[in-house]
């Protein structure tokens, strides 16, 4: 191995054997993927034969259950395994933080064995390049596809009733291009704490802690708004308003006064009637009101969230090649 180390090719060499260091986590990786491929064909089989039974022919969209004529019965497709995948994707930043970026450089600064691979004449730029270049586009690859399996068999059942609606936790911060950037920051993060800690364990356990903070604040940002703010949506209270549908409701609705003061719904809480109307008239009220995110909104959750996934990515790489020359 030290004569390929020496010979200045980059494959034989510090690559080779960055493959041979992490063969059996991309193993377990692509298993997982498999895996995931052959649950989600099996139960997207399924999906398909009971939409194609003609049960929910009558289901229209929209966030009202579907029920059978007869019993009453809310009409649901078996979407739990689908759950559990946007699960697996939403904790893919933690599981690859703690499992591959943590003792990426954190295992071989505990032993020492990266003394022995600078000393057959390989860089410190070239030893964490070629390690982290095989994680991070392994890491690209595993986490895309799970998102793309996610997105194949959640598709027949999106935004209905009876399946799984986009603002969803396991649809919105389980698909999309967020996973990809997700896994990634992750990564970095791993692999940043295994340098500055040289502790495989105590780079694992401020990684847990780490990324497990960040997808937790993420998903914070996602129930509050506070990333992507809600649209307010008018109507007169002499007519039905126009029925939620697609929308992620915030629950804030109420009346509004002509000065634009919005007040609680309870002080007309009144059906669209002329009881409704009369109660507005003597109150000032001149419609009502809600806030919510449309449909079209998922993407601006999906490109919110993967430009600061991707962005602290791309910091924690940047810290951990300035601080390679003063830990390594």
């Amino acid at each position: 191995m030290s004569g390929s180390l020496r010979n200045g090719s980059l494959w034989t060499g510090s690559l080779w054997l960055a493959w041979r260091r992490q063969r059996t986590t991309a193993g377990v990786s692509a298993a997982v993927l498999a895996a995931a491929v052959a649950i989600a064909a099996y139960y997207r089989s399924g999906m398909l034969d009971a939409l194609r039974s003609g049960l929910f022919d009558d289901c229209g969209t929209g966030p009202l259950y579907c029920t059978e004529s007869d019993t009453g019965t809310p009409l649901l497709l078996d979407i739990e395994p689908l759950k559990y995948l946007g699960v697996l994707n939403i904790a893919l930043p933690v599981i690859i933080g703690v499992f591959w970026g943590a003792p990426l450089l954190g295992r071989d600064l505990e032993l020492g064995t990266h003394r022995t691979v600078l000393a057959q004449g390989v860089s410190r730029a070239q030893w964490f390049a070629s390690r982290f270049a095989f994680a991070a586009v392994t890491t690209m690859a595993v986490s895309g596809a799970l998102a793309a399996v996610f997105a194949w068999w959640w598709r027949p059942a999106a935004d209905r009733s009876y399946g799984l609606f986009w603002y969803d936790d396991a649809a919105l911060s389980g698909s999309g291009p967020r996973v990809v950037a997700a896994a990634l920051f992750g990564l970095a993060a791993g692999t940043l704490l295994g340098l500055l800690t040289r502790r495989v364990l105590a780079a694992m356990g401020l990684t847990l802690l780490v990324t497990g903070a960040v997808t937790l604040l993420l998903e914070w940002t996602h129930r509050t708004r506070l990333l992507v703010p809600p649209h307010t949506y008018t109507s007169a209270g002499s007519i039905p308003k126009p029925p939620m549908g697609e929308k992620w409701s915030t629950g804030n609705y109420g009346l509004i006064t002509a000065s634009g003061r919005r007040d609680d719904v309870m002080n007309c809480p009144f059906p669209s009637s002329a009881q409704l109307r009369e109660c507005m008239t003597q109150h000032g009220y001149v419609a009502r009101f809600y806030e919510a995110n449309p449909a079209g909104d998922y993407w601006i959750f999906q490109w919110t969230d993967t430009a600061l996934l991707g962005g602290l990515a791309l910091l924690l790489t940047a810290a951990t090649v300035l601080l390679l020359r003063r830990r390594v």
